[in-house]
C-alpha cells in the first residue's frame, strides 16, 4: 500500500487520508518510517491476546469514527487482513465505495489460510472496484459473479514497494552485517500462519533442526514472529543450534537486503512468494495450498507443506541439485513489473473522475 499512498500524496486530483489500525503495531510502525509516511488517523486497536471477534469489533468502531470525520469519496483497502474486511464492511454501511487492492486471490478453502480466505471473499462482496494482481485473480472474481467492468488487472504494488526499497539503500542493522559477509549458504525462514500453530509449526521447527544438523555449513536465519504461539514453539526447538540464528522481526529494508543474500527462502508468507521472483531466489512454501499458483506454475516456488520430511527433502534437493536450483531462479515475475501503482491510480481516476480505464498488466 505504501507506493500507492505516496503517489496519491503527490497527485493533483486526490487528497489521501491515510488511516492505520495498528493491527500489527511493530511491523506497521517500521514500514511507515521506511516509506516516510505519516498517518492521518491511527486507531491503535492492538490488545494483548486479542481474539478475532474482539479485534473485529474494535476495528469497526475505530474505522466508523474515522469515516465520520473524513467523509471520503472512496475507501481503498488492501489484501486479506481482518482490518481489510472490517474497513470494507464499515464503508459499506456508510454507502462509501470500496476499492479492493490485491482482489481475487483464492485457495477455495475457508480454513486455509484462516481467517484470510474468508476476509477476501467477504471483502469482494462489499467492493465496488476490484484491482486484481493477475489474470487468475480476475478469473476467480468473474467466476463468483463479479461484473467484468468493475475488475482491472494492475499487477501487485508489493513489487513496486520492493523496487523502491532496492533503489533507496539504507544502513543495515549492525548485527546482520556478519550474516551478509558470511560465505556460507543461507536459508531464510519465516513462519506465522494461524493454521500452522501447534503441531504443524512444531514439524516446521523440527525440520529446520534436522537441516541444521545435516548441513553444518548451512546458516539458517529465522526472524521469529512476535506472537507467542509462534515464538514459544520455535525457540523451544531451535534456540541451542549453533548455525541457526533466531532474531526479532526485521524492518523492511533489512529484510529485503537479507532476501537478496539468501540461497533459499522457506516461508508461509504470501508477500514473499511475490517478491522473491524479482530477486531470483527460489521459494519453498510451507503450506498445503496457495492462492499464488502463478509462482508455482512459473517454477519460482514449490509447495512443501508443513510435514518435517517434505520440508527437509525440499531444501536438500535445492542445496544439492544445481539444475533444479537454476530452474527456480528466473527473474521473471508473474505478479508485477514495478508499475502497478500507476495502474491503481488510473483505476481510481476512472472510478471517481470518469477518466479512461487503465491499461492492464500482462506479465
Amino acid at each position: 500500500m505504501a507506493p500507492v499512498a505516496r503517489s496519491l500524496l503527490a497527485s493533483p486530483d486526490f487528497t489521501p487520508i491515510i488511516t492505520v489500525t495498528g493491527q500489527h503495531r511493530s511491523m506497521l510502525d517500521q514500514v511507515l518510517r521506511a516509506f516516510d509516511l505519516s498517518p492521518d488517523h491511527d486507531l491503535n486497536i492492538i490488545r494483548p491476546r486479542q481474539t478475532l471477534p474482539g479485534l473485529t469489533k474494535r476495528l469497526i468502531d475505530g474505522v466508523d469514527s474515522a469515516l465520520l470525520l473524513a467523509q471520503p469519496a472512496a475507501v481503498l483497502v488492501q489484501g486479506d487482513t481482518t482490518t481489510t474486511f472490517a474497513s470494507a464492511l464499515t464503508a459499506f454501511y456508510h454507502h462509501i465505495p470500496v476499492v479492493h487492492l490485491e482482489a481475487g486471490m483464492r485457495t477455495g478453502d475457508m480454513s486455509r489460510p484462516y481467517p484470510e480466505e474468508m476476509n477476501r471473499v467477504l471483502t469482494a462482496r462489499l467492493s465496488t472496484l476490484h484491482l486484481a494482481a493477475t489474470a487468475r485473480a480476475r478469473s476467480h472474481l468473474l467466476a463468483e459473479g463479479t461484473p467484468a467492468s468493475s475488475v482491472f488487472v494492475t499487477g501487485n504494488t508489493v513489487i513496486d514497494a520492493l523496487h523502491w526499497t532496492l533503489s533507496h539503500h539504507r544502513v543495515i542493522t549492525p548485527f546482520l552485517l556478519d550474516i551478509l559477509k558470511s560465505p556460507r549458504p543461507m536459508l531464510l525462514v519465516t513462519a506465522h500462519r494461524r493454521e500452522s500453530w501447534g503441531e504443524p509449526l512444531r514439524q516446521i521447527a523440527e525440520a529446520i533442526a534436522e537441516l541444521a544438523r545435516l548441513e553444518p555449513d548451512l546458516l539458517v536465519l529465522f526472524p521469529v514472529h512476535r506472537n507467542p504461539a509462534v515464538g514459544n514453539t520455535v525457540r523451544s526447538i531451535l534456540r541451542n543450534l549453533p548455525n541457526v540464528r533466531l532474531t526479532q522481526p526485521l524492518n523492511y529494508f533489512d529484510f529485503v537486503t537479507i532476501m537478496q543474500r539468501a540461497r533459499i527462502i522457506l516461508t508461509d508468507s504470501g508477500g514473499i512468494q511475490e517478491e522473491a521472483p524479482s530477486l531470483g531466489i527460489p521459494v519453498l512454501v510451507m503450506r498445503d495450498n496457495t492462492e499464488r499458483l502463478e509462482a508455482v506454475e512459473a517454477g519460482t516456488s514449490r509447495l512443501v507443506g508443513t510435514s518435517r520430511h517434505k520440508i527437509v527433502d525440499g531444501v536438500l534437493q535445492l542445496l544439492h541439485d544445481d539444475a533444479l536450483y537454476l530452474s527456480m531462479t528466473t527473474p521473471a515475475n508473474p505478479y508485477g513489473d514495478g508499475h502497478a501503482t500507476g495502474r491503481v491510480i488510473a483505476a481510481l481516476r476512472h472510478l471517481l473522475h470518469g477518466a479512461p480505464a487503465p491499461a492492464e498488466f500482462a506479465p
